[in-house]
């Protein structure tokens, strides 16, 4: 009850002035009245908070009446719990007492009937809309959500958008039923149950367009994609039915499933007569491991396009309900939301809510009461809404929109649904599922309901209705018949991201140089090594103060360490117009404290300088950031990232390699096969810190081994030798790029190079960290300046070609090699050959060193376990070249479950042996 209203009613008036007193009878009446009165407002405010805050608890969401059954009984519950039947408001007389309504409720007027408040509360809250968004820590948000869903009359329709809404669910249909038809054992993981998801997303599009949106990144696993590449991407039926025809690929590639194939399309949205462009990213059968990679490119397309709001780049996500509660990687990809270095200011959620996963009910896939609790987290309003009533869906697309619109946050669009088939066409549910499916087939779909309804309404006819199936219908024919006279599958037509005019008239075996002006170089290495300037009055550490005086020193002597090889990397490029971005745990610092890049002021909180944000006035944007704790969704967001233009290196670094456990399936399910399987380059630069120093398990090995074996270079498949393009016509063709580089100017040279390529490959880089500060792992600025390149092998320059022992290696192993030969005086007997370059394996300069030492001992060491590490690939390699002559034997760790010993003795033990075996002659 409002101040004002109070007064008003209790305000005793001139003649009842007086002084009261506990005596007096008219101040027992009037205390009593008001009483009752405060007390039957509270009742009638709680049960209204009952039903915004627990309203989609008790909603009539499901279309098959399974959950809802006892939705009633909550409702009652909340009536009780309220008060409203303990102060007698639900007599008949009561219910029709007006009462006033709280503050920021918009469900009519100020004052209306309990019998109103009720009807009002239900239509809103419990009948085929339920919002959940009371969690909301922000009060406008809160509000606004309020006036959009219970202002009166804001579902109503016009009779042309009901038309609309018909003619894109007929749309929908009618194609699955095509599919269907034409292909009845053929898994196609069709909507049919949720045909309401495809004017679902057509209607955000309309609304984000309107509000100037010009382009859409969709990340959504195989329930619906044919559809939706159809019928939200327009994709021309001939190139989707060539796939069902089962033609071959024009390409050289393995290609995949027609239901995990991208694409990217510009089309005219009618509603707004605007073109706009729509990505939909490739996917494999992982579900939801799409997701950061769609934000990611989706952050990449909004920062090439200058869009800084997020207003004309929108991601779009569509998610099962089983997996979007079920895998980890849903959560660790949400909470990138409202990072700086990752927030696409707000994606679109859509959940396609089976109410079942696979062949598993709800109540043994979750634990959480809905299934999209994990949105929660970031404050995302949930809007949960009965898929067979495409009105309520629409009028649920429109808030979503708006709300991402005016608050640049997250949303999530819950479509409550059924599956009509299994888990896909040929599977039988009915064996898990039994009273489910009894249900499911017994029941029209929803185009059906939807056209009898508008029939009733007279919005619609029967002739109508069928000329317009039919004119789609024919219109699919037409499609089928225009397949068949293709004569294969273009993987061209399928990309994601195409980058126009990239290829065009590039030499794709040219070598150039990655080598840099010394000027240049010079400039970068005095700017990274100065201290900010005067005028910023910036504190910096003591111990960054001897680190840049440290670094002077060594630009001063034309010398550089690690950190300097990963400024002058990053810099040039950065001078070249290349925009750099740069993120993992901990890489502003840099895990071992090498790097450096941002400098914290130590007076004033949260005040920070980047130097090589500020090397030259006309330089790109470069970007690091310190990463959330999670590997897999921010190597995907990287991953995404350099999928969107080509004229950027992206890199991800791992706090330590063994981390990248965690990313594994992104790596198998994107990383390396994305050109095999969608013909989809991408220049990712990984960096796993690798290498064995007595810090036990899970700090020690990348796990070299599990790249080598994702790699496709053929040992018993090899171009010949003499060819002069050998080097760079292995870079080409195969599918990845793995390094274990040993000095900074190598390390330099690899990560420019994968600018200066044309094309692009993953590049994974088994980084050091004994040899972040080892006073040998140096390099002169001749190693690094114009007309130098990456150095697959670096020879042994010192040993005699009548040595007894070839001995290659790979890593920071050679220094501890080489520190061993030189004790044991053994430059004579051994050369140490290291190998930089594990992948592709550089067969022409190897064979050159085993033809330098014809009468040799062939080893390969490793400081890795064997049957770890690169031994069994490189075994199968150098035997190739020996040609049976001899054959290669192995220095290294004895086999082992583990991946590095826990003890430190032990470890100083199996070092002692390893070096002992290696210098043995």
């Amino acid at each position: 009850m409002l101040l004002r209203d109070f007064l008003q009613k209790y305000q005793p008036t001139q003649g009842q002035r007086q002084s009261y007193s506990i005596a007096n009878p008219i101040m027992h009446q009037s205390t009593a009245n008001c009483s009752d009165d405060i007390e039957d407002h509270s009742a009638v405010k709680s049960l209204i908070r009952s039903y915004q805050d627990k309203g989609y608890l008790a909603a009539n969401l499901d279309p098959l009446g399974i959950t809802t059954k006892n939705r009633h009984e909550k409702i009652e519950k909340w009536k009780k719990d309220s008060g409203i039947y303990k102060r007698g408001l639900d007599k008949p007389e009561r219910m029709k007492e007006q009462f006033l309504i709280p503050h920021n409720t918009f469900i009519g007027p100020n004052r209306m009937t309990l019998n109103d408040i009720v009807r009002r509360c239900e239509e809103v809250y419990t009948d085929h809309i339920g919002a959940e968004y009371r969690y909301i820590n922000d009060s406008d948000k809160i509000k606004w959500i309020r006036q959009r869903l219970e202002t009166p009359g804001a579902q109503v329709l016009s009779r042309e958008k009901k038309i609309l809404l018909w003619e894109r669910l007929v749309r929908t249909t009618v194609f699955e039923a095509f599919l269907a038809r034409k292909w009845s054992s053929e898994k196609r993981f069709g909507i049919e149950g949720c045909e309401v998801l495809i004017p679902a997303i057509k209607q955000v599009i309309d609304e984000c367009t309107f509000h100037g949106a010009e382009s859409y990144v969709i990340g959504m696993s195989h329930r619906g994609r044919l559809n939706t590449l159809v019928n939200v991407c327009r994709k021309p039926l001939h190139q989707l039915f060539a796939h069902f025809i089962g033609l071959e690929p024009a390409e050289v590639g393995a290609g995949d499933v027609k239901y995990h194939l991208g694409t990217s399309v510009k089309v005219m949205n009618r509603a707004n007569n605007k073109v706009i462009k729509i990505s939909m990213i490739a996917n494999a059968s992982h579900l939801e491991h799409v997701n950061p990679v769609c934000l990611g490119k989706c952050r990449a397309e909004q920062f090439f396009a200058g869009d800084r709001s997020g207003d004309l780049v929108i991601p779009l996500l569509i998610h099962g309900d089983s997996s979007f509660c079920g895998q980890g990687i849903v959560f660790e990809a949400i909470q990138l939301s409202d990072l700086p270095h990752f927030t696409t200011k707000g994606t679109m959620h859509f959940v396609i809510n089976n109410q079942v996963g696979f062949t598993t009910d709800p109540r043994f896939f979750r634990s959480s009461p809905m299934c999209t609790d994990v949105a929660r987290v970031v404050n995302a309003p949930i809007f949960h809404v009965n898929a067979d009533d495409p009105e309520a869906v629409y009028h649920v697309c429109k808030v979503a929109a708006d709300y991402r619109k005016t608050f640049k946050k997250c949303v999530v669009i819950d479509l409550v649904c059924y599956r009509r088939s299994g888990h896909n066409e040929i599977d039988e549910p009915s064996f898990t599922q039994p009273l489910m499916y009894k249900i499911i087939r017994s029941k029209p779909n929803v185009l059906h309901d939807y056209t009898q309804k508008l029939i009733r309404e007279g919005v619609l006819t029967e002739d109508r209705e069928k000329k317009y199936t039919a004119e789609y219908d024919k219109i699919l024919e037409d499609g089928l018949t225009a397949s068949r006279k293709e004569t294969n599958v273009k993987l061209t037509d399928w990309l994601d991201s195409p980058w126009v005019g990239f290829f065009t008239g590039k030499d794709k075996y040219e070598v150039k140089s990655t080598g840099v002006n010394e000027k240049i170089l010079k400039h970068i290495g005095l700017a990274f090594s100065a201290q900010p300037p005067p005028e910023l009055k910036f504190v910096v550490h003591k111990g960054i103060e001897r680190i840049l005086k440290q670094r002077k020193e060594m630009v001063d002597k034309r010398i550089t360490d690690w950190s300097l090889g990963e400024a002058m990397a990053i810099g040039s490029l950065l001078h070249e117009g290349i925009h750099v971005q740069f993120s993992g745990q901990d890489v502003e610092r840099g895990t071992f404290s090498h790097r450096h890049h941002v400098l914290h002021h130590q007076e004033v909180d949260k005040v920070t300088f980047n130097p090589l944000k500020n090397l030259f006035p006309d330089q790109a944007q470069y970007s690091i950031c310190n990463s959330s704790l999670s590997e897999n969704a921010v190597l995907g967001f990287q991953l995404g990232y350099s999928t969107h233009n080509p004229k950027c290196l992206v890199i991800w670094e791992a706090q330590f390699g063994d981390f990248a456990n965690t990313g594994q399936a992104m790596i198998d399910a994107f990383v390396t096969p994305g050109q095999t399987k969608w013909y989809r380059q991408a220049g990712l630069l990984m960096l796993l810190p690798h290498g064995f120093e007595g810090m036990g398990p899970e700090h020690s090995s990348a796990r070299i081994e599990r790249y080598l074996d994702l790699s496709d270079d053929d040992p018993d498949n090899i171009p010949p030798l003499e060819d002069p393009l050998f080097a760079i016509k292995q870079l080409h063709d195969l599918n990845i790029i793995l390094a274990n580089v040993t000095t900074p100017g190598n390390l330099f040279h690899i990560w420019r190079r994968q600018i200066y390529l044309n094309f692009r490959k993953p590049c994974i880089i088994f980084t050091p960290k004994f040899l972040l500060r080892h006073p040998e792992a140096r390099s002169s600025f001749d190693e690094m300046v114009e007309g130098t390149f990456f150095k697959e092998i670096y020879p042994d320059n010192e040993a005699s070609s009548e040595v007894k022992k070839l001995i290659f290696c790979s890593g920071k192993i050679y220094y501890e090699l080489k520190e061993e030969r030189a004790k044991r005086n053994l430059l004579k007997d051994i050369a140490l050959v290291r190998i930089e370059q594990l992948c592709p394996f550089p067969y022409n300069l190897v064979q050159k060193e085993l033809d330098k030492y014809p009468n040799s001992q062939v080893v390969w060491a490793q400081e890795e376990h064997k049957f770890q590490g690169p031994w069994t690939f490189m075994e199968c390699r150098l035997n190739h070249l020996l040609k049976k002559t001899k054959e290669v034997s192995y220095v290294g760790r004895p086999v082992s479950a583990s991946t590095a010993a826990g003890s430190k003795n032990l470890h100083l033990r199996e070092n002692e042996n390893l070096m002992n075996d290696a210098m043995k002659l």
